[in-house]
């Protein structure tokens, strides 16, 4: 039989655990981590004054948490799987409520960055509450619990701006933190009480060599994204950073190629139906964060401009927070395209809804409810996609490899979200009009940007034609126990 088959572990539970709630404790801790990216988003134009540091020195309160996250997420899904995937979902969560605990009690630079750091350590809860979920949960209901799982990524980051920016103009900043570490509290305490442990752990020993030559590729390869256009494109640092995560990379994947227990067996990456849903999911992190990037400037820029709202940052809030609802409700559909048609067709029509999202954008961008439709939208198609990649990648691997699989996959999304950010920011800096003796972008500007963004959806639609159609026989079985179930009785 083959490893893919194999029965998960009862890890001592003499009855099998309450599906609907194991999901609904998941997708909390996956919104509550979501929560952290856009927690700080109000506040940032305020950091420098906060933290009595410079402007260039308080952007680092960001991008810590975006290299930490990087960091942590492959290596935590491989240690999922090696020793307990809700072992490593409880430390992880336990490192964001210290990261906020951290925060609320800085009044300085050093520590909010720290603060930060712990936090994006937690980033790879949604890899492995989507694995738990694979171990624990029926197979006619796994579809749409890994679906509303990816989902909360999307929820947590849209309500997390309108209530961040109301807590930032009501009461003082560090309330924002202290309610982090009080919902991580809570997460913490439901999955210790209702989710399992379960599933095979592979054991074996870690690639410690792997895990430094990944996260040191990975850290100079996003500190030349995110910082170039700081530092200068063609300066010696970014320059240098980026030939050095390319030299890092190349010999990690050397190392990989050779080790006996890899971080990231690159041998089942480069699986046709893992490969090409890796690289859909760089250009629909790309896709996704553009919309991020583009409405929330249109909204606030003067109405003088022709083209800017005049608006708040809470109104902003509150013209995208339907996106992050519309996500979790086009979850539920997803899952029975899935289940009809495929993972793989699931995928393909929610890059076309992004794209057709992005269509509408340089058509309608004048009007507050315009920017509603359009991230309804774009959020419907996100639903869709973000429901299928899971099912996909799970159903290329074997259960012992689901947690460093569905991390990588996040990972990659998380590439594209840089690449977008760096792009966008470049291209908003030349396309730019006077206004009142300031550059500001303009309207061609975003419209080239949203151009780009569907484009980057049209890109994840021509990879993902790549996936093959029907998955390997080998891991039909694999999702769930409930399928391991019937295979084995059949064999018996």
């Amino acid at each position: 039989m083959s490893d893919a088959l194999a029965p998960p572990a009862s890890a001592g539970t003499s009855s099998p655990p309450r599906s609907s709630a194991v999901v609904a404790v998941l997708a909390m801790a996956g919104i509550v981590v979501s929560l952290m990216q856009t927690l700080i988003i109000p506040i940032v134009p305020e950091l420098p004054t906060f933290l009595d540091a410079p402007a260039s020195d308080a952007a680092w309160a960001v991008t810590a948490t975006l290299l930490a996250a990087a960091v942590a997420t492959p290596t935590v899904g491989k240690l999922g799987d090696m020793f307990g995937k809700r072992r490593m979902l409880l430390a992880s969560i336990g490192l964001l409520i210290a990261g906020s605990l951290v925060c609320a009690l800085s009044d300085s630079l050093v520590p909010m960055i720290i603060g930060r750091v712990l936090q994006g350590l937690s980033a790879a809860v949604v890899p492995l509450g989507i694995s738990i979920l694979r171990d624990t949960v029926p197979a006619e209901k796994l579809a749409g619990s890994t679906a509303v799982m990816s989902a909360s990524l999307g929820v947590g980051g849209a309500i997390g701006l309108p209530a961040a920016a109301f807590i930032a103009d009501n009461w003082d900043w560090h309330v924002l933190f202290w309610i982090a570490a009080g919902l991580g509290v809570a997460s913490l305490l439901l999955v210790l009480f209702f989710v399992p442990e379960a599933g095979d752990r592979a054991g074996g020993r870690f690639d410690l060599v792997g895990s430094l030559g990944l996260s040191a590729g990975l850290v100079t390869l996003l500190l030349a994204v995110s910082k170039g256009g700081d530092w200068g494109w063609t300066s010696a640092t970014t320059l240098g950073l980026a030939a050095a995560s390319v030299i890092v990379l190349l010999s990690w994947g050397w190392w990989e190629l050779r080790s006996k227990e890899p971080l990231v067996d690159l041998r089942t990456t480069a699986k046709a139906q893992v490969l090409f849903t890796n690289l859909a999911s760089i250009a629909l992190g790309f896709s996704m964060f553009a919309t991020s990037l583009v409405l929330p400037q249109l909204m606030q820029l003067p109405k003088e401009t022709g083209y800017g709202l005049g608006e708040s940052m809470l109104t902003v809030g509150l013209v995208l927070a339907p996106q992050g609802f519309v996500m979790m409700i086009m979850s539920a559909l997803s899952a029975k395209l899935t289940a009809a048609k495929g993972p793989k067709i699931t995928l393909m029509v929610g890059t076309l809804i992004v794209a057709s999202g992005y269509g509408l954008n340089i058509l309608f961008m004048s009007e507050l409810w315009h920017m509603v439709l359009v991230s309804c939208v774009i959020g419907a198609g996100i639903g869709f996609t973000y429901g299928a990649l899971p099912a996909l990648i799970m159903g290329a691997v074997a259960p012992s490899q689901s947690g460093a699989a569905n991390s990588l996959n996040t990972l990659m999304r998380s590439l594209g979200t840089s690449f977008a950010s760096a792009l966008t920011g470049v291209l908003l800096a030349q396309l730019t009009t006077d206004f009142g003796g300031h550059a500001l972008p303009s309207e061609s500007g975003f419209k080239v940007v949203m151009a780009i963004g569907a484009g980057a959806a049209v890109l994840a639609f021509f990879l993902a034609s790549f996936i093959p159609r029907k998955r390997p026989a080998a891991t039909v079985g694999a999702d769930s126990p409930a399928q391991t179930a019937e295979v084995a009785g059949a064999k018996a």
